[in-house]
């Protein structure tokens, strides 16, 4: 679901996005007073969307009851959610199917031997915060809540494809490819049943199997290895794609792939064997008038956006982004972070150490990993960003994600973006030392980046690092948009240009820094209830602000970034 392709022909689809009855929870008596079979008062919302932009339930935090009524045939049906802000249960015609976690994950859940006629989907959407919490209360954006991102019923006939994973390696040439499937089946079916497995891309029949499932059965079915000769390479400008069509007797799915290598060698990131110098943005996928429910429409802007900074790679701060997206970046040839919003400060020594945050955090890795695996534009996984990776409970936090990561995520680099760049102890658990820094800002001053990458580099060698590469993960500084300065003072936007384009030289110029991310594309709004207080309530620090309007860095930025682009 939510693709820029469509994933299914065989399959039928019912997208259920649109109008939805809505009823608040404020006193959390719903379930027990058993809402899941009829909302006591209802109001109409659309859905996808974030409850935050109707007026009265701005700062609205707890749980939000959905409704919505749809026909159909009957039969297995997969219920298809794209997102919901932060936790989800979910009941079909008064029967629960089950809960999920996490506010910025795809989730499913099947209900079997469905009638023909009308039916009606129920979610409560829980946004509140506590001790368990990803991200903890503390958090730099906004307390959205709500079903964000679109929903979808499937009807699911006889053994069905859910999911597959294409594994690969490239010959040292890079002109040969040796790989293989693994496909997620599932039997819809009250009976044991058979099929035939069929796998193929455009250059080539890759595996055929007779399969048997008993009833409801799920289980991994592993292709043949195949390979592919002179395969066209996913690069940067050079987004080579290949089509996959997986089908059953009763089932398909299709899918797109790009075969390419990310490596770092003596100090630098390589793709495709050759030095690449990362020149990047950090994004949140926010707009203000519609929260995290981002505007499909919007993508191409943002991207065409970046694209004129002349960025070749964007980090996707702090949480997985939206399927379309991504694919999107895979067309275009651009690099891509992806991690999840284990963030910041809001993360106690006593949080990081708590069996349920890190469990959670397992699951989000998992699913991070089971739905953007294929994407070839994603080049690193982020473990967290700015926690305590100065003490034991970062430690060991880090290194449970980073072995999971580098077991399971495929051909990735795995990181995480450190506040704590001379004390940090956690730099072993990371392919890129990766480090959030304000110089001139949040301390020092716009003169003070050399001294601060010289010392950095200096500490990095001493640790035994010395052949790790180095990217600043996010600098900049805020600026209200519009506001001008001949003394550029802080705000102005002549004070953001100059230390962005001077921090842009520093970094270009040591052969020890291979690349960096602007903090960050674009203003977005934050919470002073969160602990973020910041003038409009925005994080000021976007090249272009909320309303994608560039600012002065913004033309500082495209200036440095393209004539490293042109070197």
């Amino acid at each position: 679901m939510g693709r820029m392709f469509d994933e299914h022909i065989v399959r039928k689809i019912q997208n259920l996005d649109g109008w939805w009855d809505f009823c608040i929870d404020p006193d959390d008596t719903g379930e027990e007073e058993k809402w899941y079979e009829n909302l006591p008062k209802k109001e109409k919302t659309y859905v996808p969307s974030v409850w935050n932009t109707q007026k009265e339930l701005i700062k609205y935090e707890g749980k939000v009851w959905y409704e919505k009524s749809f026909y159909s045939d009957g039969g297995n049906l997969r219920f298809c959610f794209g997102a919901c802000l932060t936790e989800a249960k979910v009941w079909l015609d008064g029967v629960y199917l089950g809960y999920h976690y996490g506010g910025f994950s795809q989730f499913e859940f099947i209900a079997s031997d469905v009638y023909s006629g009308y039916h009606k989907l129920t979610v409560c959407v829980d946004n509140h915060f506590d001790e368990h919490s990803i991200p903890q209360r503390k958090v730099d954006w906004y307390h959205y809540g709500g079903i964000t991102r679109s929903v979808s019923v499937e009807t699911l006939n006889g053994i069905c494809v859910l999911a597959n994973k294409l594994i690969y390696e490239l010959s040292s040439d890079l002109k040969d490819v040796t790989g293989k499937f693994d496909i997620e089946l599932y039997n819809s079916e009250n009976t044991s049943c058979k099929t035939k497995l069929n796998i193929k891309t455009d250059e080539i029949d890759v595996f055929e199997c007779e399969v048997e499932l008993n009833a409801k059965e799920t289980k991994i079915i592993s292709s043949d290895i195949f390979n592919l000769k002179n395969v066209k390479l996913w690069d940067i400008n050079l987004p080579n794609l290949y089509n996959v069509y997986i089908t059953t007797d009763t089932d398909d799915l299709f899918d797109r792939v790009g075969f390419r290598k990310i490596s770092v060698e003596n100090k630098k990131v390589m793709l495709n064997n050759k030095e690449i110098e990362l020149r990047g943005v950090n994004r949140h996928e926010e707009y203000p008038e519609f929260g995290f429910a981002f505007p499909k429409t919007l993508i191409k802007r943002d991207v065409d956006l970046i694209l004129e900074m002349g960025c070749n790679s964007i980090r996707g701060s702090h949480y997985p982004n939206m399927r379309e997206f991504v694919d999107y970046l895979d067309e275009n040839g651009i690099l891509f972070w992806s991690e999840i919003p284990i963030w910041g400060v809001g993360f106690s020594e006593e949080a990081l150490m708590d069996e349920v945050i890190i469990n959670r955090g397992f699951d989000m890795h998992k699913e991070m990993v089971k739905y953007y695996y294929n994407h070839p534009s994603i080049i690193m996984w982020g473990m967290h960003n700015e926690i305590l990776t100065n003490v034991k409970a970062g430690y060991d936090i880090s290194k449970k994600y980073y072995k999971y990561l580098k077991e399971n995520g495929g051909n990735r680099l795995v990181v995480y973006a450190s506040s704590h760049a001379l004390t940090d102890i956690c730099f072993e658990f990371t392919d890129v030392i990766c480090l959030n820094e304000y110089q001139g800002w949040y301390g020092g001053s716009i003169d003070t980046w050399e001294s601060f990458v010289d010392n950095f580099v200096e500490y990095r060698n001493k640790l035994g690092f010395e052949n790790k590469p180095v990217i600043i993960s996010e600098f900049g500084a805020a600026a209200i948009y519009g506001w001008h300065d001949s003394d550029k003072i802080w705000w102005s936007e002549e004070y953001q240009a100059e230390l962005i384009s001077h921090a842009l030289s520093v970094f270009h110029s040591n052969e020890n820094v291979t690349g960096s991310f602007i903090w960050q594309f674009s203003d977005m709004r934050t919470c002073k209830e969160a602990g973020m207080n910041r003038a409009r309530g925005f994080n000021n620090k976007g090249m272009v602000n909320e309303h994608r309007r560039p600012k002065l860095a913004f033309h500082a930025a495209k200036q440095k970034y393209n004539e490293f682009k042109n070197e």
